[in-house]
């Protein structure tokens, strides 16, 4: 039986030490024993893994993807001995890579972190905040947050909240402005948009007899996350259409106000964590999940 798990050890820490050398020193290998492990690796796959140069090594697309893969099987044969040899128990630990976008992480999940890591001192959270759409296995990211459909079968999810879309805006823009009393009023106000949009940005309505419309929208600001909306609502600059989740408490405080609610298609959105389908799941990647699901609502 050939020793694929050793060939992918081998493999790894030649891409992360970008040297047959050095990685032979940290396997006891000679430099010539892992450069045949990994050319007979390459025979095997039927494709090549790593360019090589006199100067430096680097990875194909295809020793990026063998590489990801390779370090998330190896990273769970790791924690399945820990828990074997600690009498079957799974302790979450190890680098926990979380992407989300900007105002759910902030609204959220970064208020969860200091708790999360009193429970779980021995994961190492990396969260990174961000509005554009990521590949979570290209990306390395072990959750993703997102809103909307779900496109990728391949990725399971779990729901972490429903929330609703307003358009809002401060008391002071309104009473400058005016209030809009109708969709076709919006051609008279300035309309916070977003530049991730590759369209005209169209908001959606609903007159009173159910019938459904939509409307383009302009103004002379955009931004690309929701954070940045909220505060130019805020400072007066606009009306924008979010996510009600995020601005609750400014609704509620009454520095932000919800207009055409007639008109409101009462359109949800659908917020879940997605991770890559794994019959066994990192303890790590499963505790932040229930951890969320428990503290979100």
């Amino acid at each position: 039986m050939d020793n694929r798990i050793g060939e992918m050890d081998v493999f790894v820490q030649v891409a992360g030490l970008q040297s047959f050398s050095a990685a032979g020193r940290k396997l006891r290998l000679s430099p010539s024993a892992v450069s045949k492990l990994v050319t007979r690796l390459e025979d095997r796959l039927g494709t090549r893994l790593l360019v090589r140069t006199t100067r430096a090594l680097k990875l194909t697309p295809e020793g990026e993807i063998y590489l990801e893969r390779s370090r998330r099987i190896l990273a769970d044969i790791e924690e399945t001995e820990r828990a074997v040899s600690a009498g079957g128990t799974t302790v979450a630990r190890g680098r926990l890579r979380v992407s989300t976008s900007v105002a759910f992480g902030v609204r959220y999940i970064v208020p969860l972190v200091p708790d999360f890591l009193k429970l779980y001192p021995e994961v190492d959270l990396d969260l990174a905040l961000s509005d554009g759409i990521i590949d979570i296995v290209g990306e390395r990211a072990d959750i993703a947050i997102r809103s909307g459909a779900l496109r990728d079968s391949s990725l399971k999810a779990r729901k972490l909240l429903e929330s609703r879309r307003v358009i809002v805006a401060s008391p002071d823009y309104l009473k400058r402005a005016g209030i809009p009393e109708s969709p076709e009023d919006l051609d008279r106000h300035n309309c916070l948009t977003f530049s991730f949009r590759s369209t005209a940005e169209e908001w959606p309505f609903r007159i009173p007899n159910g019938d459904r419309f939509s409307r383009p929208v302009f103004g002379n600001l955009e931004t690309n996350n929701g954070p940045t909306a909220r505060s130019l609502c805020l400072a007066g600059l606009g009306l924008a259409r979010v996510g009600q989740f995020h601005v609750q408490p400014d609704i509620d405080a009454g520095t932000l106000v919800p207009v055409l609610e007639t008109y409101n298609p009462e359109d949800t959105e659908l917020i879940h964590a997605v991770y890559p389908g794994h019959e066994h799941l990192a303890a790590r990647i499963r505790a932040f999940i229930d951890f969320l699901v428990e503290n979100i609502h």
